[in-house]
């Protein structure tokens, strides 16, 4: 009896030089809430995707109490980052910052899984995909430019971030569905501008972020958006719904996910963090000046947007002959 009571004294003591006061259990979990964090962004480092990620993974580190980098992990229209957060662990340390990308890659044929590997755990923003020219173009306004694509066939060059990407969708849905046909000419995202400034195509579909600079500057003119709103940064810019146009809307948003099983607790406590980064001033600021516009949705709200839109791009790219055989 006394051996028993030794060893089990033997054993408390040693846990308290450990400082294992609590079950082990408890021990290992609260081991794993201060694993690092890592925020992986599709994107190269500099890029509009990238600075916005950045100020929120500011915010949430102050909200966490703990550090948020940022990863860049750019290639394969996302692929490579999506497969990367797909297969790591589910504790809610690995985050990826995601949008629309996670269907138009799987469903163009980039990568075998899709957003059903993750888990969703809140929108942070909208963007608005603009329709862009020279500011010395012939065009002032996009019905202008629809004629134009309308009366010449596949004169109309059309340029865009790469082919399935969210603003060939874009360009592809707004040009079917006026029934004019444009010529799409995909590139890299930061090589889309230069070639309109340099009159390699005659119109580009992008986001607000890769052309205020230049819109600002007078150099490029904007003839309208393709979104549900119009874009705080362009303010005089109509929507194609405003116009008569019936394109739907293009609204690109971004957000955080993390591997599926991820537990409760932990989305929870990441959905907190993005709502608390979210509303900081300097967030705000930094939207005002990229173009993208704050919009929170709680994770299961979120859930629901990705899987509804997820049927919808799917149903798009087969219409518009984008979408690859699985």
């Amino acid at each position: 009896m006394m051996n028993k009571i030794s060893r089990r004294s033997t054993f408390l003591s040693l846990l308290a030089v450990l400082g294992l006061s609590c079950p082990l259990g408890s021990a290992l979990a609260q081991a794993s809430n201060n694993a690092p964090f890592e925020m992986v962004v599709l994107f190269p480092a500099g890029s509009s995707a990238d600075v916005g990620a950045r100020i929120l993974a500011e915010g949430m580190s102050k909200y966490l109490e703990q550090p948020v980098p940022v990863i860049n992990k750019p290639g394969g229209g996302g692929a490579i980052g999506y497969k990367y957060v797909a297969a790591a662990r589910p504790d809610g340390r690995t985050m990826v910052w995601n949008s629309n990308s996670i269907s138009t890659t799987f469903h163009g044929g980039t990568m075998n899984i899709d957003y059903k590997a993750f888990e969703a755990v809140a929108r942070a923003t909208i963007e608005i995909p603009a329709v862009v020219v020279q500011a010395s173009s012939p065009w002032k306004t996009m019905g202008e430019l629809i004629d134009y694509a309308r009366a010449n066939p596949g004169k109309l060059k059309v340029g865009n971030s790469g082919t399935g990407s969210h603003t060939h969708m874009a360009s592809t849905a707004l040009f079917e569905t006026v029934g004019a046909h444009s010529l799409d000419v995909p590139f890299n995202s930061s090589q889309v501008v230069t070639n309109l400034l340099g009159g390699h195509v005659d119109a580009i579909i992008q986001l607000p972020s890769a052309v205020a600079p230049h819109v600002r500057s007078g150099s490029l003119r904007v003839l309208g958006v393709l979104g549900s709103r119009r874009d705080p940064i362009f303010p005089d810019a109509p929507t194609a719904a405003e116009l008569g146009l019936t394109v739907p809307a293009m609204d690109l948003w971004r957000g955080i996910g993390v591997p599926r099983g991820t537990p409760p607790a932990t989305l929870a406590r990441l959905e907190k963090a993005i709502q608390f980064a979210l509303q900081r001033p300097e967030f705000i600021s930094t939207g005002q000046k990229l173009g993208f516009v704050p919009a929170f949705l709680p994770s299961r709200d979120f859930a629901q947007l990705i899987a509804r839109e997820d049927d919808l791009i799917a149903r798009q790219m087969e219409q518009f002959g984008m979408k690859k055989k699985q």
